[in-house]
């Protein structure tokens, strides 16, 4: 059996490759629409869309880049919310629903406690933030994600409830216990 030792990431677009497939671990649905596209004068790392229609833009940071990814994320966010009218007019088969608003996920080695206050502070619009580290597996190098936090609860999450269902007893949200709407109907 091979040992397992934390390792620097490997090049820039290698640890992107390695990351796509381990996004599902993160934000469960989600569907790759794009890569590398130039939104605000920077490159958005992955496009994708929810089960529901909301857009979710994946940036990746490198070491000490958590509080800058954090304010490059809401300028790509405010970028895309112009655009999204635009693009669904364009491919509407993507199934993109404008109105469900726009996530933004974001996988940095670390985030530093000003970094989660500034995402927290945000409120209901808070991007979901993700750890990755990276290992060595024997002669390769695997990228690995962990959720740093519960997601916060999203003003779509609330709006993408199908009609006559009402919020949980206890007061929590599908976004507090991490379920999608189809997974929500199953407990009905």
């Amino acid at each position: 059996m091979a040992d397992l030792a934390l390792t620097a990431p490997p090049p820039r677009e290698d640890l992107l490759r390695q990351l796509r497939p381990r996004l599902a671990q993160v934000a469960p649905g989600l569907r790759i629409i794009a890569e590398g596209l130039l939104g605000a004068d920077a490159s958005i790392d992955f496009v994708g869309v929810e089960p529901d229609g909301r857009v979710v833009l994946v940036l990746v940071g490198g070491a000490d880049q958590d509080l800058e990814l954090v304010a490059r994320a809401l300028a790509q966010r405010a970028w895309v919310e112009r655009r999204l009218r635009d693009w669904l007019q364009l491919a509407p088969e993507l199934g993109l629903r404008p109105e469900a608003g726009v996530r933004l996920l974001l996988l940095s080695p670390d985030f530093r406690p000003e970094a989660e206050s500034a995402a927290r502070a945000l409120g209901p619009d808070a991007p979901t933030l993700a750890v990755y580290r990276c290992v060595r597996n024997g002669a390769g190098v695997d990228a690995l994600l962990e959720p740093l936090r519960a997601p916060a609860p999203h003003a779509a999450a609330t709006r993408a409830r199908p009609a006559g269902l009402q919020p949980f007893r206890t007061g929590l949200t599908d976004a507090d216990l991490g379920l999608t709407p189809e997974e929500h109907l199953e407990f009905e």
